[in-house]
């Protein structure tokens, strides 16, 4: 059954940030197709909000995102399998680009898909009860959408070939010790929000 696209993002601003928050718990958040076409059509427009300064991306309950839609990446060929992880590309390199601050409030499951999404971001923070992992390994697949590239940037060629070849969970102290998040503290959302107060917007793209 096809997922409800208006249910799967909610966004919410308070005054010069943007909360964006993936909101299907129940299922792990998965970035469907849908919801990624959903997230690139709310970047696009808050993005080019001049009022703003910065977008948090964050879940709800115990739930930051998943990866792909496994149940979809069975059903593709080919050329729908480029189609998708340019789509995921993409649309993350626009997160990365963007003008405006980035900030990854992760208050829980953050696997895959959703992991590459959190290392596009400028900032990432973390709950005390969060969870990361690159799980592909176990299912005989790569993540495509930019994670291979960035997360040895952020934490080291080792550190990441450990995670993407054993596909372990790291708890968010591990994830702070390794520096793939700055901070971990609750309530997580309060502290991604002290953090865009305090920020400005590029002038220009950096990455």
């Amino acid at each position: 059954m096809s997922e409800e696209p208006s249910r799967a993002i909610v966004t919410e601003i308070r005054r010069e940030i943007a909360i964006v928050r993936f909101n299907r718990p129940a299922q792990r958040s998965p970035l469907s197709r849908q919801t990624l076409d959903q997230l690139q059509r709310t970047t696009t427009a808050l993005f080019l909000e001049s009022r703003l300064r910065a977008v948090i991306f964050t879940g709800a309950a115990d739930v930051f995102a998943a990866g792909a839609d496994i149940r979809e990446l069975a059903q593709l060929d080919t050329t729908s399998a480029l189609e998708f992880s340019r789509l995921g590309q993409e649309l993350f390199q626009t997160i990365a680009n963007a003008r405006l601050i980035t900030i990854a409030a992760i208050n829980g499951y953050c696997m895959g898909g959703a992991l590459d999404l959190a290392l596009a971001c400028d900032i990432r923070v973390a709950s005390k009860a969060a969870v990361f992992s690159h799980p592909g390994a176990r299912l005989g697949i790569i993540t495509g959408w930019g994670g291979t590239q960035r997360l040895p940037k952020i934490i080291g060629r080792s550190g990441a070939l450990e995670l993407f070849v054993t596909a372990r969970r790291i708890d968010s102290a591990t994830a702070l010790r390794l520096g793939l998040v700055t901070q971990v503290e609750d309530p997580i959302l309060d502290c991604a929000l002290k953090l865009a107060e305090r920020t400005t917007p590029r002038l220009s793209p950096t990455r």
